[in-house]
């Protein structure tokens, strides 16, 4: 019997997370990738997402950057919560934009975390940074995982 590697339970994580992610699924988000302490998420900029001024409303950048942020701290299968969360717009973000959320652990010290998340457009061009602080609830799970995984067929 093997034990779960850290990668493997990411993947089970992000897989059951997703599943059940009404507000994801809503915004037309979807998971690129999922490891330990890192997530990657992108997302279409939409007519309906647009404001007054004709330009993403700040509040689905901040979704979609909460998202990432999300899975990045529940990846290590403890269920994990959002304590706080700053934005800064830093351009604006046009229609039919494809934006890209990459979320990285700064720091995990016992039940507390920081993580940034970095929003890029199409062009690669930074458009918002996120931090987001977030605290572990004792003794619950994201989602139930199977004691061993087999190694995959090389």
């Amino acid at each position: 019997m093997t034990t779960l590697s850290p990668q493997h339970v990411a993947d089970a994580v992000g897989t059951g997370m997703f599943a059940n992610d009404k507000a994801a699924h809503g915004a037309g988000l979807h998971l690129a990738t999922i490891a330990p302490g890192s997530a990657t998420f992108t997302m279409r900029v939409v007519d309906n997402m647009l404001n007054g001024f004709a330009i993403c409303h700040g509040g689905y950048i901040t979704l979609l950057a909460d998202t990432a942020f999300a899975y990045a701290c529940n990846s290590y299968n403890a269920m994990t919560v959002a304590s706080s969360l700053g934005v800064d717009f830093i351009a604006a973000v046009q229609g039919g934009d494809m934006l890209t959320a990459v979320a990285s652990e700064v720091n995990l010290a016992g039940r507390t975390g920081v993580y940034d998340v970095e929003v890029r457009n199409q062009h690669g061009a930074r458009v918002a940074m996120f931090r987001g602080r977030s605290y572990r609830l004792s003794g619950k799970t994201v989602v139930d995982l199977p004691t061993s995984a087999s190694s995959p067929a090389a």
